[in-house]
């Protein structure tokens, strides 16, 4: 694994030239052949290791790996990684009050949740807002959480929302 401190991505550089007319004559039982095998290997090898480092752009109603990688708390080495999952919840409106939605996940106690947040919208009165929302103006905020069975917005804002998402981003160990 690559020294985190110093690399701080993956990228694959993009100007990999290959002489077409020296492919096309070099010898396959030659040593060039084999080091042009090696190379291809190589590159092939970077392009795979770059892209399952990336987190995937997908926000499925269901539990899916997001190629996330965090640390192992009860290791020392670097290259123990626990992956990241995480679930797209629609939640539908969102009245003033408590609302409660199932978020059909099995949590156990080995769980550890990195990211909760979501949005509240409501297009016809143009009102946009980011979950949790803490108010600037006394106890009118929008509180967001998750208990062992569903996701509960305490919604304090005075306004109601058309609709809501939430994403729930988890470990499992």
């Amino acid at each position: 694994m690559a020294d985190q401190q110093q690399n701080t991505g993956q990228f694959i550089p993009t100007t990999q030239i290959w002489d077409i007319g020296q492919l096309y004559e070099v010898d396959v039982n030659s040593e060039d052949f084999k080091e042009l095998l090696v190379r291809l290997y190589q590159n092939v090898n970077r392009i795979a290791l770059a892209l399952n480092t990336k987190e995937t752009g997908y926000y499925l109603q269901e539990e899916f790996v997001s190629s996330n990688a965090y640390f192992h708390p009860t290791s020392n080495s670097q290259d123990d990684l626990r992956p990241s999952f995480k679930k797209a919840v629609n939640i539908g409106a969102l009245a003033l009050g408590v609302n409660t939605k199932a978020h059909g996940l099995t949590i156990e106690s080995s769980w550890t949740f990195t990211h909760i947040w979501g949005t509240a919208s409501n297009p016809a009165t143009y009102t946009f807002y980011p979950l949790p929302w803490a108010s600037a103006v006394g106890a009118t905020n929008i509180e967001l959480k998750v208990d062992v069975n569903n996701i509960v917005i305490t919604n304090n804002s005075g306004l109601t929302f058309s609709s809501c998402m939430v994403v729930l981003e988890y470990l499992k160990q």
